[in-house]
């Protein structure tokens, strides 16, 4: 694992626990999976990712436009192989081949990953086929400044 994914999933880490709130972005208070993602992007680079327009819960479903998957190549830059993930890598995860990526987590091991569950809290969660089979992409963080 390389220095960068080792702080990317001690601060992930720091999340579990965090409760599920819709739009949320603040640890131990609460976040949603993208609020988890744009929470440690500010701990690991000292400035939020940018604006988020407001969404439901059933965004992907409704816009028409993959803005998870959007954001992602904007922030991170190209997907990676799934067969090249490392630990501290982003994941994003399509229900349906032919929807837009809803739910993001990362990777915290060769088998277990860290989001912010729906009805739970941000907890780590087993890479299982099911969910395996729903990535629509990796992408690796940006180097720090302090890397």
């Amino acid at each position: 694992m390389s220095a960068s994914g080792v702080t990317i999933v001690r601060l992930a880490e720091d999340w579990i626990g965090t409760p599920y709130r819709h739009q949320g972005a603040l640890k131990h208070v609460g976040c949603d999976c993208i609020g988890l993602i744009r929470g440690i992007w500010q701990e690991l680079y000292g400035e939020d990712p940018g604006p988020v327009p407001a969404y439901a819960p059933d965004w992907a479903e409704r816009s028409g436009e993959d803005r998870l998957m959007n954001a992602a190549l904007r922030l991170f830059g190209p997907a990676l192989p799934i067969a090249d993930a490392m630990p501290g890598d982003l994941l994003l995860f399509r229900w349906r081949a032919d929807c837009a990526a809803k739910h993001a987590g990362i990777l915290c091991g060769p088998q277990h990953f860290i989001h912010a569950y729906e009805q739970t809290a941000v907890t780590r969660s087993a890479l299982v086929p099911a969910w395996r089979k729903r990535v629509a992409g990796v992408f690796r963080f940006p180097p720090a400044s302090h890397d």
